[in-house]
């Protein structure tokens, strides 16, 4: 959904994203391609993890969009792994919205399909949720 900032007058791109028990909002602005996370610089929140980055700017390299917007983004809950994969999906659906167009090379890509593996209860009589207590024959 395109709103537009009151402060600045820019448009405003929304996507949210979700993996295991993580959530980002992503706001795509018009900029020069740099991402905040929760009021820090992403290479800062991210721990200068190349993998990590790399996976939240996928989806805008495959449109050839780097350097176009800035990513504004507020993330809770779960690890930073978790958390990156949430904000790709979030950037993905903002792209979305920014431009119908682009919906089919994310989805060739895999960018738009969120990760439904979530981490398994824990069932009672087990240690974990499959780990039984050791087996005694005697």
């Amino acid at each position: 959904m395109q709103a537009v900032d009151t402060n600045s007058g820019r448009a405003v791109y929304w996507g949210t994203g979700r993996r295991k028990s993580a959530v980002a909002r992503v706001r795509l602005v018009p900029g020069e391609g740099k991402l905040i996370v929760n009021g820090k610089p992403g290479d800062l929140y991210f721990q200068f993890n190349a993998n990590y980055l790399g996976v939240i700017k996928g989806p805008l390299e495959t449109l050839g969009l780097e350097n176009e917007y800035d990513i504004l983004v507020k993330a809770e809950g779960g690890g930073l792994t978790g958390q990156a994969d949430s904000v790709r999906l979030g950037v993905a659906r903002a792209l979305c919205q920014l431009d119908p167009d682009n919906r089919p090379p994310l989805k060739t890509e895999g960018y738009l399909t969120r990760d439904p593996r979530a981490k398994e209860r824990k069932k009672y009589g087990l240690h974990k949720a499959r780990k039984a207590p050791q087996y005694s024959k005697r």
